[in-house]
C-alpha cells in the first residue's frame, strides 16, 4: 500500500483518515450486529415472546442510530481530511515552486503547473472524501458477516463466499490489462481536453486564418481517437465485466441463498431464523463491495493526479548557499560553461567565456537557438551550469542566495507580463513601499507617463488578465517602468523591442536608454541598429561564441557578423514595387 501513490499523498493527514476508517469499521460493526439482531427478532416474532420482542427491537433501533451517526461522522471526517488535504498540497507546491530553478518552471509551461495545483489536486477529492470510509466498509464487513454466518451456519457460510470468489475471480478478467487500457484511455481523455483548450485559446487566430477547419478537425480526431478506445475496452471486457457485476449483486446471491436455504429448511436442516439470518448477512456481503467498485475509475483517475503532484513535489531545487557573499562590484563572467538542458542530449552552450565589465553594455546575436537567451539566463540561475562557473563581481553565483542575486538583476523580455491589477500596482511590483511619485517618475523615464495620463483611471487603471486591456507597446513601456522601479544593477534584456511598431520603438528606445543608465547591461537583439554602440557584440553560432568584438572592430574581420549585418542591411531597405494599374492590366509582372 505504500507504493499506492493515493496512500503517499495522503500522509499530511493520515491521523485523521485513520480516524475516518475506525469509525467507518465501528459502524460497519453496529450494522453486522444490527442484521443478527433482526434475525432473532423474526425468532422471537415467530415464539410470541413479546418482552424478547420489545428488547431486541430497542437493541435494533439503538445499532440504527450509532451505526448511521459513526458513518455520518465517518464521512465527516474524511471531507474535511480532503479539503484540509487540497489546502496543505497547494501550499506546499506553491512553496517549493518557489525553491526550483525558473528553468524548470519556463520549460513545464504555467498551463501544465496550474492543472496540477488546480484540477489533479482536486481530483483526490473523490479518494480521500469518499473512497477511505469504503476501504472499512469493503474489507471488515465482508469478514464480519463470513464470521456471523459461521455462527449460525457453515454451510451457508460457505456458500456465500463461494459466490464472492467467482465473482471477484470473473472480475479479475476483466481487470486483466486494465492498467494498461487504463493508461491509453487517460491519455486519449487528456488529448481531448488539450484539443479543446488549445481551439478555445487559439479563437482568434482560428477565425484570422483557419475558420475552424484545421484546428477544430484535431478535436474531432481526438474525439474519435477516445471513442475508438472506449469502444475496444467495452468489447474486451464488456460481457465478462456483466457477467461479474451480475454476480457481484445482492439480488443474485439473495436468489441462490434462498433457493439453497429452503431445501435446508424444508428438510429439516436449518431453522426459519437461522434462514432469514442467513439471507440478510450473505446479501450484506455483497452489498458492501458495491460503493468501492462504483468509485474505482474515480480512485484510478486520482492515482495519475497523485503521481503528478509527487513528481512535481520531488523536482530537486535550487542548491542553496550556506553563507551567502554579496558582490561588491557587478562585472559578469563565463569561464569555460558547459549546458545542456534536461533531457536533452546535444549541448546548448560550449565551452563559453568572456567577460563583461561593470556599467558596460554587450550585446548578444545569432540566429535563433544560438544560445544568446540561454546566456541570459543562466545568469540569474534559471539553471545551473555542467560545469564551468558564471562569476558577478568575482564572486560565484552559486555562492549568493537566490534572493540576493535576483536583487542584483532587472529583465525585460519581449514576452512581458502584466498582473490583472492596476497601472500604479504593476509597476511597484517588486518595490512594495514605492510611492506614488516615485511610480510616476519610473513610468515618466520609461515613457508611459502620457498615456497612462490619458486613461480614464490614470494610474488606477486595471490593466486585465495579462495586460489584455493595453497595447504591446504600452505594456512593454510598463515592464521598463517597473525594471527602473526596481533599479537594480545588472540589466538583461531579451529582444525587448521585437514586436514594436516605429512609433512605439522610439518610445521604446529612449525608455531603454533611461533604464540602461548606470547599469551592467547585456542585450539580446535581432534588430542590428540598436546594438552599434555597444561596448562589445558576441556572436554565438549552435551554442558557440565564434566572434566577440565592438561593431567596427567586427565588421573589420569580415567573419560571420559580417554576413549577419549585411542581411540586416538588405532587409532594411526590402521593399514591395508596385506597378501602375495599367501595366498589370497588359500582363506585366513585378519583383520587389
Amino acid at each position: 500500500m505504500s507504493d499506492n501513490p493515493n496512500w503517499r499523498i495522503i500522509t499530511p493527514v493520515k491521523k485523521q483518515i485513520n480516524f475516518a476508517i475506525l469509525l467507518s469499521t465501528l459502524s460497519a460493526i453496529c450494522t453486522v450486529a444490527l442484521l443478527v439482531a433482526i434475525a432473532y427478532l423474526i425468532q422471537a416474532l415467530l415464539q410470541q415472546h413479546i418482552q424478547q420482542i420489545y428488547t431486541i427491537f430497542s437493541i435494533i433501533v439503538l445499532l440504527t442510530i450509532i451505526a448511521y451517526v459513526l458513518r455520518l461522522n465517518a464521512f465527516n471526517q474524511s471531507h474535511f481530511a480532503a479539503f484540509r488535504l487540497e489546502a496543505i498540497l497547494r501550499k506546499d507546491m506553491s512553496v517549493h515552486l518557489a525553491t526550483l530553478p525558473l528553468g524548470y518552471i519556463t520549460t513545464t509551461g504555467s498551463g501544465a503547473i496550474s492543472k496540477i495545483m488546480q484540477d489533479d489536486v482536486k481530483s483526490l477529492h473523490a479518494f480521500v472524501a469518499d473512497a477511505t470510509p469504503l476501504f472499512a466498509r469493503a474489507y471488515v464487513f465482508p469478514v464480519l458477516t463470513f464470521l456471523a454466518l459461521l455462527w449460525f451456519d457453515w454451510r451457508m457460510a460457505l456458500l456465500s463466499v463461494a459466490i464472492l470468489i467467482v465473482g471477484m475471480l470473473i472480475m479479475s478478467l476483466v481487470m486483466k490489462n486494465h492498467d494498461e487500457m487504463n493508461k491509453v484511455y487517460n491519455q486519449a481523455r487528456e488529448n481531448v481536453n488539450g484539443a479543446v483548450i488549445e481551439f478555445v485559446q487559439a479563437m482568434p487566430v482560428v477565425r484570422t486564418f483557419d475558420g475552424g477547419q484545421k484546428s477544430f478537425r484535431r478535436y474531432e480526431n481526438a474525439l474519435y481517437a477516445y471513442k475508438v478506445i472506449l469502444s475496444d475496452w467495452y468489447k474486451q471486457s464488456g460481457l465478462t465485466a456483466r457477467i461479474s457485476m451480475l454476480i457481484l449483486n445482492p439480488l443474485p446471491t439473495f436468489v441462490i441463498l434462498l433457493i439453497v436455504g429452503i431445501y435446508l429448511w424444508q428438510h429439516g436442516q436449518l431453522s426459519f431464523e437461522v434462514l432469514v439470518a442467513t439471507l440478510l448477512l450473505g446479501t450484506g456481503m455483497v452489498e458492501s463491495l458495491m460503493p468501492y467498485m462504483s468509485l474505482y475509475h474515480l480512485i484510478e483517475k486520482s492515482k495519475i493526479s497523485a503521481t503528478r503532484i509527487l513528481e512535481l513535489l520531488a523536482v530537486a531545487p535550487l542548491p542553496q548557499t550556506e553563507h551567502s557573499k554579496t558582490p561588491e562590484q557587478h562585472s559578469i563572467v563565463f569561464e569555460h560553461v558547459n549546458f545542456r538542458y534536461p533531457e536533452r542530449q546535444i549541448l546548448a552552450l560550449k565551452d563559453i567565456n568572456f567577460t563583461v565589465p561593470e556599467y558596460s553594455f554587450t550585446a548578444l546575436v545569432g540566429a535563433s537557438g544560438a544560445g544568446k537567451s540561454t546566456v541570459a539566463k543562466l545568469i540569474p540561475r534559471f539553471w545551473d551550469v555542467d560545469s564551468g562557473t558564471i562569476k558577478i563581481g568575482g564572486i560565484n553565483i552559486k555562492d549568493i542566495a537566490t534572493t540576493d542575486l535576483m536583487a542584483q538583476v532587472a529583465f525585460v523580455f519581449q514576452d512581458n507580463f502584466l498582473f490583472s491589477d492596476t497601472i500604479a500596482n504593476n509597476i511597484r511590483l517588486g518595490v512594495p513601499h514605492a510611492t506614488e511619485e516615485q511610480i510616476r517618475d519610473a513610468a515618466r523615464l520609461a515613457q508611459a507617463d502620457e498615456f497612462i495620463r490619458n486613461l480614464n483611471d490614470e494610474y488606477d487603471t486595471q490593466v486585465g488578465e495579462r495586460g489584455a486591456n493595453l497595447s504591446g507597446g504600452q505594456r512593454q513601456r510598463i515592464t521598463i517602468a517597473r525594471a527602473i522601479l526596481q533599479n537594480r544593477p545588472i540589466l538583461i534584456l531579451d529582444e525587448a523591442t521585437a514586436f514594436a511598431d516605429a512609433e512605439n520603438e522610439a518610445l521604446l528606445m529612449q525608455a531603454l536608454k533611461n533604464l540602461m543608465h548606470g547599469k551592467t547591461v547585456i542585450m539580446i537583439a535581432h534588430r542590428l541598429a540598436t546594438i552599434q554602440h555597444a561596448d562589445q557584440i558576441l556572436f554565438f553560432d549552435q551554442g558557440e561564441l565564434i566572434e566577440q568584438g565592438t561593431h567596427q572592430q567586427l565588421l573589420q574581420k569580415q567573419g560571420r557578423y559580417v554576413e549577419l549585418w549585411q542581411a540586416f542591411q538588405q532587409a532594411q531597405h526590402w521593399h514591395i514595387a508596385l506597378k501602375p494599374v495599367s501595366s498589370v492590366a497588359h500582363g506585366e509582372s513585378s519583383h520587389g
